[in-house]
């Protein structure tokens, strides 16, 4: 017996969807609350399904509505299972399937979604009758059937094209349905062409073999269709030929003639999706070294396409050509980024490797600039033009592409690419139209990296030429250009340091003016621009740093929001930048009062609170013991937002279901500003966490078992950082601190917890330093810590700056118990001095060296086979401490008087800069 709809059921859900469309805010809650309890009717979807395809004297966007509540019920967890009324759900398959030829597109989609939306809850072969249908579909002579089933495998070839991939009659499915895609690309149906391409677009993004097994009749299909008058047809060729160069690029070359000259064309389309994917394809050619050669002869032909990409479209300029002085007008709420907030990185150590961007210090993590990823604590690039210029604007648009295409291209080809582009830059930099002046100074600033070589002899008037702009009557010429000083705010530092008055000052100056404007995006980029300019200049900035902050400070009063947020950013860069310059009280009394009257005015839930915290703490770790007289009321407050934190966090676990999950973000950065006090005050500290309440140590001990990996990460470094500070105070609860730390040190964290492992490895390796001279108390966690980090540093998976970290404690727990690790230096001798050899001269590497050196004394047959290595770190040094320096003495002279004639074998094999080098500073 098959399901039947009652008609009481029927007619309340048919009144339901019609007033679906009701703008009365009271029945749209109504209406929500009954969806609420109806899906747990089991044959409410079987109602749905038949209004969907039955109602048909109903508005389409009531039925389409109905669909839409089939997939977003079975999609979403907690929604009933199949199985709760099999009838009803056997008729909600049977009879969607007769809507995949219905005479309206929109139910059409709406169809194909609801497929799609069932098949991926479970297995195809479970319902076999969908496939075959939509399969048989495709070569009807009903258009609107064919349209209907090609629109459903377009969305299963997009939202879960793994379910198309199974044997069907001794056949993959996918193998059958590839060739059937590109055959119908040339149906009679623009609509059928268009589900063909994006299906196959899909397909190839996650390189199915099915696709790379008929790649040439796919491009013969693209070509085939680059003429099509369809423009959303002519932007999937030109996604096609992106990928296809991603994937095969050999399969494209030899036709790359003619596929330039047909992105050439698109890139000029009246239609900007298709410009904007023709613009897609420069930048993923410029972006694959392989295919250096076979774009340069291009480069004439590409660079003016991108240089007018980058001029602001008619609808950008009605959204933002606005010159008006609106610095008091309020933010809105939408205009205002959220920013998210990781913990704090420790250990992360500075290599000799010029090129690395790495460094010691918070931010960005090692781990995350390896990748080329922004770590999550990170803030958008102050260099990134894609943002900040253009709020309201697509996200991703044509301006911002060929931005990123021309440096890309700028990087790749240097010289050659500055070559191209001069006499079309001093065309755009000095024309009188200011759209166009404006596009040529956002390109200076786009090939400000690849080209600064050829454009050095340029710069000395260029520089000028950008710093009188500065005063453009137009705000996005304003703005543009204090992003372009920002990318040369380097060359600025550095050009003429004897006579700073040429380049660095009036840059300085000019920047300072733009942080001060009246136009709210005046003001934003040139604040950004001068947090670059800040971590140029670093100390270069100490001269100036009375009318630097108070220029930086009167922008309290001026600012809104949204800039709020980016001056304490320019702030703490600047704290970071000068260091401890900025504890004197002349300074610190022109910054502290703004900065504190904004702590009054903020609840411990104000969002804005978060950045002025991690502001504060870069401020407290540059002034160090002059920002004593602050500390107490910001200390007690981060107890207090630690403490709020947790005990909602502690309410939410225990009723998940109805209370929101807080925010970790408040207790990430008062950990942080616990640590930059710490830092700061060193021992000072010890007073406020000895009276702490709620205690600290409690608190600290809480978050380091969090099961937020960001929490856990900021309270290693704050155990760390205390470990340095007040050890004295933290030394009672190290036994009961140290097995959950020691379970943090995982061989192979996940990418989240990588951090988490780094500053748990590195805030050991603090801890074991107070024990010097008592070793008996760590005696218990050396062994289970040795079996976590040799490991970590054997592993060659291991993030760099987690070999490091592991390298560095393994030798401060030889410094302290050498004899407990000595035992197993024949195993990690060699990859314990590659992991640090490459490290800048720094206090962790000292003591870490010297716990090496100690552990070789007890064991000097454990570094034989790699004595080359040891050797090779000792020649890495610059300056080792004179303590560190004997040793290295003694140890090699101790080998070359042990073994004799073998030193001198031994020592013929290795480079000659080692032998010299030993030769010299060691004698040996």
């Amino acid at each position: 017996m098959s399901w039947q709809p009652q008609q009481q059921g029927l007619d309340e859900v048919l009144t339901m969807l019609r007033q679906t469309s009701s703008p009365d805010s009271e029945v749209q809650r109504a209406i929500t609350q009954r969806l609420d309890e109806l899906r747990f009717v089991p044959d409410f979807l079987a109602y749905l399904a038949h209004v969907l395809i039955y109602c048909t004297t109903e508005e389409e966007s009531h039925r389409a509505v109905a669909g839409l509540l089939i997939k977003n019920t079975l999609t979403t967890r907690g929604g009933p299972s199949n199985s709760d009324d099999p009838l009803a759900m056997q008729y909600v398959k049977n009879t969607i399937l007769l809507g995949l030829g219905d005479a309206n597109a929109m139910i059409r989609q709406t169809v194909g979604a609801v497929v799609t939306g069932i098949l991926s809850m479970e297995e195809p072969k479970s319902w076999p009758e969908a496939l075959d249908a939509v399969t048989k579909g495709m070569s009807s002579p009903d258009t609107n059937l064919a349209e209907g089933c090609f629109s459903t495998l377009s969305k299963l070839c997009e939202d879960c094209p793994h379910k198309l991939d199974f044997e069907i009659q001794g056949q993959n499915l996918l193998d059958h349905l590839v060739p059937e895609f590109i055959r119908y690309t040339g149906h009679s149906s623009s609509k059928v062409r268009f589900y063909c391409l994006k299906s196959l677009q899909s397909l190839s993004a996650i390189r199915v073999p099915a696709v790379n097994a008929n790649i040439d009749a796919y491009l013969e299909a693209c070509f085939s269709r680059a003429s099509d008058p369809s423009s959303d047809i002519r932007r999937l060729v030109c996604s096609a030929f992106g990928l296809v160069l991603n994937n095969r690029a050999d399969k494209l070359v030899p036709h790359m003639a003619n596929v330039i000259s047909f992105v050439e064309f698109c890139t000029k389309d009246e239609d900007e999706t298709v410009a904007l994917e023709a613009c897609e394809f420069w930048l993923t050619f410029a972006e694959d070294p392989n295919l250096r050669d076979q774009l340069q002869p291009y480069l004439p032909r590409i660079a003016p396409l991108l240089l007018h990409g980058m001029v602001y479209s008619d609808m950008d300029l009605i959204i933002l050509d606005a010159d008006e002085d609106d610095e008091a007008v309020p933010d809105k709420a939408e205009d205002i980024k959220p920013k998210n907030y990781g913990g704090k990185t420790h250990g992360s150590h500075e290599t000799n490797d010029p090129s690395s961007s790495t460094h010691a210090t918070t931010g960005k993590s090692r781990e995350a600039a390896e990748q080329g990823l922004d770590d999550d604590d990170e803030e958008e690039d102050d260099d990134d033009w894609y943002e900040g210029d253009e709020e309201g604007v697509a996200e991703w648009n044509i301006r911002k592409c060929s931005a990123a295409a021309l440096d890309v291209m700028a990087v790749s080809f240097g010289n050659v690419m500055l070559e191209v582009l001069l006499p079309h830059l001093k065309e755009r930099l000095f024309s009188p139209d200011w759209q166009v002046r404006e596009s040529g100074i956002l390109a200076l600033g786009a090939i400000a990296e690849g080209c600064i070589e050829g454009l050095e002899p340029h710069l000395p008037q260029l520089v000028p030429w950008l710093i009188s702009s500065l005063k453009d009557e137009k705000a996005l010429v304003r703005s543009i250009t204090c992003w372009t000083l920002g990318r040369y705010s380097s060359w600025c530092v550095t050009a003429h340091p004897e006579d700073k008055t040429k380049f660095f000052l009036p840059t300085m100056e000019g920047l300072l003016g733009m942080v001060l404007d009246r136009n709210k995006r005046v003001q934003e980029a040139g604040c950004s621009a001068f947090a670059t300019l800040e971590e140029e200049a670093g100390a270069e900035l100490v001269p100036f740093l009375e009318p630097i902050l108070r220029n930086l400070t009167f922008a309290f009063d001026k600012y809104q929001q949204k800039n709020l947020l980016i001056l304490y950013d320019a702030l703490g860069t600047l704290a970071d930048s000068v260091g401890p310059a900025l504890g004197a009280p002349v300074y610190l009394d022109i910054l502290m009062p703004p900065l504190i009257n904004r702590w009054l005015k903020l609840a411990d839930d104000d969002p804005d609170l978060v950045p002025l915290l991690e502001c504060l703490s870069s401020v407290s770790i540059a002034a160090g013991a002059a920002f004593a007289p602050f500390t107490q009321p910001v200390f007690q407050r981060c107890l207090q937002i630690i403490q709020t934190c947790l005990s909602q966090y502690q309410m939410f676990e225990n009723n998940p279901d109805e209370i929101d999950e807080p925010d970790r973000t408040f207790i990430v950065v008062a950990l942080d500003l616990l640590s930059g006090l710490t830092q700061g005050l060193g021992e000072q500290i010890g007073q406020l966490v000895a009276s702490s309440q709620p205690p600290l140590l409690h608190l600290m001990a809480v978050c380091l078992t969090h099961y937020e990996p960001p929490i856990r990460q900021s309270a290693h470094a704050l155990l760390g950082d205390m470990a340095i500070s007040c050890f004295s105070l933290l030394k009672p609860v190290v036994p009961t601190i140290m097995p959950t730390v020691i379970e943090q040190i995982v061989i192979e964290p996940s990418p989240e917890c990588v951090s988490v492992c780094n500053n748990a490895a590195w805030s050991v390796g603090e801890i074991a330093l107070q024990y010097q001279g008592d070793a008996a108390a760590l005696e218990p966690f050396i062994p289970p810590l040795i079996g976590r980090l040799v490991p970590i540093l054997l592993n060659s998976k291991s993030p760099k700056s987690l070999s490091e970290n592991a390298a560095v404690t393994i030798g401060r727990l030889g410094l302290v118990a050498p004899n407990l690790v000595a035992p197993g230096l024949a195993e990690f001798a060699q990859a314990w001095c590659t992991a640090l050899w490459e490290i800048k001269d720094n206090e962790e590497k000292d003591s870490a060296f010297r716990g090496f050196c100690m552990m070789i004394s007890v064991n000097p047959q454990g570094i034989h086979r790699s004595m080359v290595h040891f050797a090779n770190a000792i020649c890495k040094w610059q300056h080792p401490s004179e303590h560190l320096d004997n040793m290295f003495r003694t140890l090699l002279q101790g080998f070359k008087s042990t073994l004799g004639a073998d030193w001198t074998t031994m020592t013929a094999q290795w480079p000659t800069v080692i032998t010299h080098r030993l030769a010299e500073r060691y004698q040996v």
